[in-house]
């Protein structure tokens, strides 16, 4: 029983704090209230706090009329050729966040995309819901990602990231910034990545238009015919409303 009782404490001093200390792993699954009448999306306190805690963001400046571009690749559909025709015509910058999959299914689109000026992010290499993953697998599923990138395209740099099904946690945040990342959500979306759901361009030009604000982070999915058939038009006539769009890199940084 004495023995018993020191193992008690032992535990209690050694291992207890570490997990008292742990950080969260509750996930937390992206949403916002969208944006309308220009004003901006909210996500509200709690996970603004907790995304700009890790240096992460969802919008930019309120009070400049600059777009963020964003695409999640997870597979090719047919669609990504016209989009990035519409992006090199437009002479509009983007980010294209890819996972594994699509870095074997897809290297000259890829290279494609780099070689045209865009950003290649980081989806994860098995697109897995990192909040039920260890540490270390993580890591892994990001490193790989990166890896692959730079020897296909010789991109030197992977900065951001954007966690598959819009599913994260305060653990996962501090893994991806100890890693070097930098988390991009959105406050632009809504249901495109459905193929089988398509509705015609016009459903994706309208529900862009419609929540499109200053500082918005688009998130957009190219299995989408909707989207590329939309994009063209949706590109001019945010233009002709004032709207730039600029690359991530472009992002405002916090002083």
């Amino acid at each position: 029983m004495r023995v018993l009782s020191y193992l008690v404490i032992f535990f209690a001093m050694v291992i207890g704090p570490s997990y008292a200390h742990a950080l969260s792993n509750q996930p937390i699954h992206w949403g916002f209230k969208k944006g309308v009448n220009e004003q901006q999306a909210e996500a509200g306190p709690q996970l603004d706090a907790v995304l700009e805690k890790y240096g992460g963001f969802y919008k930019g400046d309120p009070n400049s009329k600059t777009l963020y571009l964003t695409f999640d690749n997870g597979y090719e559909n047919g669609y990504t050729p016209k989009i990035l025709a519409v992006l090199k015509k437009e002479k509009v910058p983007a980010t294209f966040f890819v996972t594994g999959h699509y870095l074997e299914s897809q290297p000259k689109l890829v290279k494609q995309m780099v070689k045209e000026g865009h950003i290649v992010g980081n989806h994860s290499w098995f697109h897995p819901d990192l909040t039920t993953k260890s540490d270390d697998r993580i890591r892994e599923e990001l490193d790989k990602v990166k890896v692959a990138t730079k020897k296909l395209t010789g991109q030197k740099k992977m900065k951001y990231v954007r966690p598959p099904r819009g599913v994260l946690s305060e653990r996962t945040l501090k893994v991806a910034k100890d890693a070097g990342y930098t988390h991009v959500m959105w406050s632009l979306a809504f249901v495109d990545w459905n193929i089988n759901h398509q509705r015609g361009w016009k459903y994706s030009y309208d529900n862009i238009m419609r929540q499109v604000h200053p500082g918005a982070v688009i998130l957009l999915h190219t299995v989408s015919k909707d989207n590329a058939d939309a994009l063209d038009k949706v590109i001019k006539d945010l233009k002709k409303k004032g709207y730039k769009f600029k690359s991530l890199d472009d992002f405002p940084k916090k002083k």
